[in-house]
């Protein structure tokens, strides 16, 4: 953050408020504390698995549940949240948010059962949903013109360290105190960052149009039954009749979620949107990009506990290489954006981070030494720091004002499906290849999962290409 504190420009006036002046780092410091909190929880739970399962005697199925409950919650509400911001007041809903992930952590540090878990995961999604769209929102709207470009590189940094820190956040604290304890961590952050908000943050709002509560409806049960098909296909046969009309039906209800929203007068998704190349070739790269990486990391992570019999705190730190990477090179990338171009950074990360997962596809085995994987995670992390701050950047290039909230907000969304449905894909195929949570049953059904993850990730560098050539950052 030194950076950011070497800077002395305030934010103006006439942006904020009338009545007084905020600090550039502090406004960064109130959007991203939120959010850095919503997104440690994508993966915070992965090094704690193999002792919840223990703990709470769960199959890999309600293990699968445990992550993509929160998830496919956080990627159904998030445009919700962000038309309700648009109406309400997108302060006003980012703290609802906040207070709502902070009681649902409560209580999911004091389940019992895996139902119970799964049941307060999807809660704490439904507060997140409000965290990841209106935070970027809140902090463009916040933030000079002169200075966006570093402020959301600064943003997406901390948006993937809190990713990538979910491993070692929870092996550390897991090992140090309980499985409990890594939602036990979230109430503190919450409870001091209402106040910051409500200070450092002006409350802005956008249309004020009707809630698309059915376009809500057919997005979150379409999605939740692909989902739900794909988990249950190996155990149920692809050809029953419950994952067949899973899949089907959660098809069939996306479809008509599209038709919907074209018709619909106050949709929860404009698909005018979509006409920009830019914005439309950004969020399929990155829901390709969500399901490759950490569908790969829900595998990995794994691999290092069950096979190789390291604790949770010492796979946490084996993977820091990975993890920390995003933190310094992030807030590079969005600093270097306007003179490298957002496309050809987000290729070259693609392209690192599919070669760093195909090298661990071929090298993992039972007693690989760390020194063999080490450069697979470095890949990785470098790879993932070039991503995250210039596909937000390229999201909202050529997007206006009115709009940059529900752009925001489809992009968060379409990365949290993709986190989903890489999850239960690439443990489908660990199941399907005969793959068991045991020292011995693991690693011949891993190689093909973590294969098909780096395959989707350099498809999704294919697919970058697409994305404008240019140098300029317009976003406004």
């Amino acid at each position: 953050m030194s950076t950011i504190e070497t800077r002395t420009e305030t934010i103006d006036e006439s942006e904020v408020s009338p009545r007084r002046r905020v600090p550039i780092w502090l406004a960064i410091i109130a959007a991203s504390l939120p959010m850095f909190m919503a997104t440690l929880d994508n993966l915070v739970m992965t090094s704690a698995l193999p002792v919840i399962r223990t703990d709470l005697n769960a199959g890999i199925d309600e293990l699968q549940w445990f992550v993509n409950a929160y998830t496919l919650s956080f990627a159904t509400f998030m445009l919700m949240a962000v038309a309700l911001g648009d109406r309400l007041g997108r302060r006003t809903v980012f703290v609802i948010g906040i207070a709502i992930f902070t009681i649902a952590s409560a209580l999911s540090a004091l389940s019992t059962e895996p139902w119970m878990l799964i049941v307060t995961r999807a809660v704490q999604g439904v507060g997140a949903a409000a965290l990841m769209p209106l935070s970027l929102t809140l902090l463009v709207g916040s933030v000079s013109t002169r200075f966006r470009p570093l402020a959301i590189g600064i943003w997406g940094g901390i948006s993937g360290l809190g990713v990538a820190l979910g491993p070692l956040i929870g092996g550390a604290v897991v090992e140090g105190w309980n499985w409990q304890a890594i939602f036990w961590l979230n109430v503190p952050v919450g409870i001091v960052s209402v106040p910051l908000v409500l200070f450092a943050l002006p409350n802005s709002f956008g249309a004020r149009l009707r809630a698309d509560l059915l376009g809500l409806l057919l997005v979150g049960v379409g999605v939740l039954g692909l989902v739900y098909g794909i988990v249950r296909g190996n155990d149920a046969g692809w050809d029953s009749l419950e994952v067949l009309g899973s899949l089907v039906g959660g098809g069939v209800l996306l479809v008509a979620f599209v038709a919907w929203e074209a018709r619909a007068k106050a949709p929860l998704l404009p698909l005018r949107l979509f006409r920009d190349r830019s914005f439309s070739v950004a969020n399929v790269v990155g829901i390709a990009f969500s399901f490759g990486i950490f569908g790969s990391v829900f595998i990995l992570i794994q691999f290092l506990q069950i096979v190789q019999g390291h604790s949770p705190l010492e796979a946490g730190v084996m993977t820091m290489p990975w993890t920390l990477a995003p933190m310094v090179v992030a807030p590079l990338a969005g600093l270097f954006a306007s003179r490298i171009g957002t496309r050809n950074l987000i290729v070259v990360g693609l392209l690192l981070q599919s070669a760093g997962i195909f090298w661990l596809s071929r090298t993992m085995s039972a007693d690989v030494s760390y020194v063999d994987i080490l450069g697979a995670f470095i890949l990785a992390g470098v790879g993932m720091g070039l991503v995250f701050a210039p596909s937000s950047t390229a999201v909202l290039a050529n997007i206006v004002d009115a709009d940059r909230a529900k752009a925001s907000g489809t992009n968060s969304t379409l990365r949290e499906i993709g986190v989903a449905l890489g999850i239960a894909v690439l443990t489908a195929v660990f199941t399907g290849a005969g793959g068991e949570l045991t020292p011995t049953g693991y690693v011949d059904a891993a190689i093909p999962a973590i294969t098909v993850g780096a395959a989707v990730l350099l498809g999704s560098a294919v697919i970058a290409v697409l994305l404008p050539s240019g140098r300029t950052v317009r976003v406004r």
